[in-house]
């Protein structure tokens, strides 16, 4: 197949990356692959709130920009990364691989990946990651040998104003590997991005994979993670959600040995008219296997929070232990969080439980606080500070967790322009 011709339905809101794909089919390999995702794109579209899975998260934004002429090229990147390590606080000895505009810049990364390994050939059953499969250029290819202990490695993306950066990374870690993995992505100006994140926990290995968004306030984040867990394997995710417009980082994994282990938490601080979703689905497909997913959400202003999380337990996985938490703290009476977890359970010896709070901080609390002369932000900030303690102590690593808790300090000082009360 030569081209693509959309359909009527691809002429609505994927008909533009549609296009734009058609322009760069032919310096492009997994062309099967990619053809198919366009075909798909071209029937199916880019989803709707009409359609379940994004009733809360209004994707508009990725097809409705403008988009200049001439995007932006990468000049802002040497600076942007600077300031990430100075203000997010990114320790300039861990290896990093830098992505500027979807594309590897060697000259700013520290250490080389095994080079970009295709988009695959999976038939399309998602939106993003069809969309991500017809135009990713580049990406982290990573594998860690039986045994061996990577240490951590760096993973940052930089988009400059009116860009599209689509990254397809892949992770395998053989028998008894380890790896902390650490995700930064960041911008400026308004831009898209999409991260399609392929992982492989092989037996008895263990992955720490910590994602830090903190994208431009214009920008629409995009990230989709399919891990698959062998048995006594471990994938430990952490996503912090701080910037872009529109975010959603979505994690599908399937737990297939026995006593697999597989953690999906993370923190969303919100403000403005920000939207950030959360969104997971868990298979334990074996016996004697465990899932927790604790997400915790500090919304101000308009901001608006979502967390879906779905634990599917086959008939064949007896013993699961599986643990749903979603808690939000409102700190605007215009907030607003969407919760929506999910048990479907096949099996009849299973441990599985979900819940979900909301609230406004203890004013108890806060006059406590301020009776011994706390200023109110600061107290608030204290309080704040709080809630989030116990998500943040989930990732296990204590440096890459100092850089999380660094990364959310400069968000206590806006937190009055974004609408506190």
């Amino acid at each position: 197949m030569n081209a693509l011709a959309p359909s009527a339905a691809g002429r609505d809101n994927a008909a533009r990356f549609v296009a734009e794909y058609q322009g760069k089919r032919g310096r492009l390999g997994d062309l099967a692959a990619r053809d198919a995702a366009g075909d798909w794109l071209s029937r199916h579209g880019l989803p709707r709130r009409t359609e379940e899975a994004f009733k809360y998260t209004d994707l508009r934004p990725l097809w409705e920009r403008d988009r200049p002429a001439e995007p932006s090229g990468a000049g802002f990147a040497p600076a942007l990364l600077d300031s990430l390590f100075e203000r997010a606080g990114l320790d300039r000895d861990w290896p990093r691989l830098v992505f500027v505009n979807g594309q590897l810049d060697a000259a700013l990364s520290s250490t080389q990946s095994g080079g970009f390994a295709g988009v695959g050939g999976d038939t399309p059953d998602h939106a993003v990651v069809a969309l991500n499969t017809m135009l990713a250029e580049d990406g982290a290819s990573l594998h860690v040998p039986a045994g061996t202990d990577a240490g951590r490695l760096v993973i940052v993306s930089l988009c400059g104003p009116g860009t599209d950066a689509h990254l397809r990374h892949r992770v395998v870690l053989e028998r008894g590997a380890k790896l902390s993995l650490i995700e930064i992505a960041s911008g400026e100006g308004s831009y898209a991005g999409t991260v399609v994140s392929e992982i492989t926990v092989r037996e008895e290995a263990a992955l720490e994979h910590v994602r830090l968004q903190q994208d431009a306030a214009d920008a629409v984040s995009l990230s989709h993670v399919r891990a698959t867990v062998a048995e006594r394997a471990s994938y430990d995710g952490f996503n912090l959600a701080l910037g872009a417009a529109v975010a959603r980082h979505e994690v599908r994994a399937r737990l297939e040995g026995s006593y697999g282990i597989v953690h999906v938490n993370g923190a969303q601080l919100l403000g403005g008219t920000q939207v950030a979703d959360l969104t997971s689905a868990i298979v334990h497909a074996a016996p004697h296997t465990s899932s927790r997913q604790t997400v915790k959400n500090v919304l101000t202003g308009r901001a608006r929070g979502v967390f879906q999380g779905k634990i599917l337990v086959n008939r064949i996985a007896q013993k699961t232990d599986g643990y749903q938490m979603n808690q939000a703290l409102l700190l605007s009476e215009e907030a607003e969080i969407d919760a929506k977890p999910e048990l479907e359970i096949f099996a009849d010896d299973v441990k599985c439980s979900h819940g979900a709070t909301a609230g406004a901080l203890d004013e108890e609390q806060m006059f406590y606080l301020r009776s011994r002369g706390v200023p109110r932000a600061e107290a608030r900030a204290i309080l704040v500070r709080a809630f989030l303690e116990d998500a943040f102590d989930l990732v296990a690593d204590e440096p890459v967790r100092a850089l999380l808790e660094q990364a959310t300090e400069g968000w206590w000082d806006g937190a009055d322009a974004l609408g506190a009360s």
